[in-house]
């Protein structure tokens, strides 16, 4: 069943709204988790929404993007994860979903210590399910937060095609034209499981816009256990004021079949 994308903006706007005081002129160190959380199932097959906020606590974020989030699906306890999330962290939550499934909803979610000041959810192109092959719609939420300076910034969260390579490479153009256009000044950080290496087209094809706040070289981030592949990634464009100072894969085996993937940003004022 297609989600009807009318009703997206409401339910974007469920979740509590968290302030922090305003940051000084010096620079400030932003922290960012990307995180494909399996819908709460562990590798262990225990759904434990607990266990994932411990692993997002650890790296003490500012902004977490997550992927793969149930809102109250039979297969996950009829629990409103997102809600959970933020309830657990201390942050302030805004859900973006793709579909309906098992009688709720699924799809991308935004956590976050900044204020917010607008949220926007944008569906991406995709291959409409067969019987031959299961297929899933895809977005993006995009949250506009108030920046260090009271300037807005963007930040994205969104999940690529698993099984359709041309699906990935029209996702990551969707993306280019919707939030890295050429008359588009917003800094932003995208962050997702983008279902794809490196080398490959779709990435190519966000690096024409946006950088890439990785780890040199980029360790695996999937499966969780012994990952063999980087499909993770946190990107960032038009923030001449973001320095990189860190990128890891974090070593989490147990809590999701995706690694975390953080990146630590220094923003100066401008």
């Amino acid at each position: 069943m297609r989600f009807q994308f009318a009703l997206l903006p409401a339910l974007a706007l469920a979740g509590t709204l968290l302030s922090r005081p305003a940051w000084g002129a010096e620079p400030q160190t932003l922290r960012v988790l990307c995180y494909n959380i399996h819908y709460g199932q562990g590798t262990d097959g225990e759904y434990d929404v607990a266990r994932l906020a411990k692993v997002i606590l650890k790296q003490k974020p500012d902004l977490v993007a997550l992927q793969e989030v149930d809102v109250g699906v039979k297969r996950s306890g009829r629990v409103h994860e997102a809600r959970r999330l933020a309830e657990l962290t201390g942050m302030a939550v805004r859900f973006g979903p793709t579909q309906h499934y098992e009688g709720g909803l699924f799809g991308n979610a935004v956590l976050t210590k900044l204020p917010i000041l607008d949220v926007h959810i944008q569906p991406l192109p995709y291959t409409e399910a067969t019987p031959e092959k299961v297929t899933y719609p895809r977005g993006a939420i995009a949250v506009t937060l108030k920046g260090h300076d009271g300037k807005p910034f963007r930040f994205v969260s969104t999940h690529f095609q698993h099984n359709i390579a041309e699906d990935r490479l029209a996702e990551a153009k969707a993306i280019n034209e919707h939030f890295a256009g050429e008359d588009d000044a917003m800094p932003t950080i995208l962050a997702g499981d983008m279902n794809a290496t490196p080398d490959s087209e779709p990435i190519k094809t966000l690096l024409t816009r946006w950088s890439n706040a990785t780890d040199e070289p980029a360790a695996p981030s999937a499966p969780s256990i012994n990952p063999k592949s980087r499909i993770d990634y946190i990107f960032y464009r038009a923030a001449p004021h973001l320095k990189l100072t860190h990128a890891e894969v974090i070593a989490d085996e147990i809590a999701s079949d995706h690694r975390p993937v953080l990146a630590v940003f220094e923003v100066s004022p401008h």
